[in-house]
């Protein structure tokens, strides 16, 4: 870690346990790795203000954007050392610690953002469950606008993607290409501009919202939606912390974070249609996926699910047969 940013964080985390006494304020920090402008920092920004006014001032957190604090890979192991009180990750990019919150990056295994949310209400006991294991409190869970493919042709086959040097932002969806044929890269969104720029990515597959961002137009020509996978953040706090609070202030959190939750999957179906034609009027062609191509990518998911089942064991079971059996 840079030492400028190791003298932030130490500063940070002495300055959120100041004695009760000195300051009649809790001031907490809080990393995100995505920028002020994205639909999720948006609605975090909203679910802070509303924490503040319902504590009366006397709770207040610090957003630090776009991994400006922190990456995202070190955000959560942040929250539990104390770096920082508050996180919010791609749930999935954490698979490696526990295949469990990789589910709902299974491509094509729901077809759209109510079925998405769906399958957030059965995940989240088991997210809980090994939150709490690691000392850390769930809030909410808000699904991303469904992903598609960024290529520099249509995606007319396989093909295309084949060979390509195919950015990633997990397992699941470094397994996916590799079963294309890809070459995968792990790429987090805060350096994705500058990986297509100099060749170290080529192609990727991820939602609108991430290419409005991160200003696809300047490095893709075609964007192709393909509902791949409805992937979700999580937002969380540190228990101790939490626990650490008056009852009241906690209440306000909790509360807070459900209004947010409901908000956010809101803003996450309008933010669909409006990235989507952000990047057409920036001049990206819109593709559809080819009949067999659509053949091709569901047996692929296929394959992924009953991979991912072997990983978790009965608790992944569960999980896929409640979402088949709600449906």
């Amino acid at each position: 870690m840079p030492l400028t940013r190791r003298a932030a964080l130490s500063a940070l985390a002495a300055a959120s346990v100041v004695p009760a006494a000195a300051s009649a304020q809790t001031r907490w920090q809080m990393a995100t790795p995505y920028p002020d402008g994205n639909f999720h920092t948006i609605n975090i920004r909203e679910f802070l203000k509303e924490v503040e006014q319902a504590t009366g001032g006397k709770l207040a957190v610090q957003v630090h954007s776009n991994a400006s604090l922190l990456p995202q890979q070190g955000i959560k192991r942040g929250v539990q050392q104390g770096q920082v009180q508050m996180g919010e990750i791609l749930l999935s990019a954490y698979a490696n610690e526990d295949p469990m919150f990789d589910a709902d990056s299974l491509p094509f295994l729901v077809a759209d953002l109510k079925e998405a949310k769906r399958l957030s209400d059965l995940h989240k006991p088991f997210v809980e469950a090994r939150f709490q294991r690691q000392g850390l409190s769930l809030l909410y869970m808000v699904g991303w606008p469904p992903g598609g493919f960024y290529t520099q042709v249509p995606l007319t086959g396989i093909d295309v993607l084949k060979g390509s040097r195919f950015r990633t932002f997990n397992a699941m969806s470094t397994r996916f290409a590799t079963l294309v044929g890809a070459n995968p890269v792990q790429v987090q969104q805060a350096e994705l501009a500058q990986a297509f720029a100099t060749g170290i990515a080529t192609a990727m597959v991820t939602s609108a919202q991430t290419g409005v961002d991160t200003s696809a137009w300047d490095y893709a020509k075609v964007f192709t939606p393909a509902n791949f996978t409805m992937t979700k953040n999580a937002v969380f706090v540190s228990r101790r912390a939490l626990d650490g609070l008056p009852k009241d202030q906690g209440d306000a959190i909790r509360a807070a974070a459900a209004k947010a939750e409901e908000r956010g999957w809101r803003m996450s179906e309008e933010a669909t249609a409006a990235a989507e034609k952000r990047l057409a009027e920036r001049g990206l062609t819109i593709g559809t996926v080819p009949p067999d191509v659509k053949e091709a990518f569901r047996k692929i998911g296929e394959t992924m699910a009953e991979e991912w089942v072997a990983k978790v064991g009965d608790d992944g079971r569960k999980l896929l047969d409640s979402l088949r059996a709600a449906r």
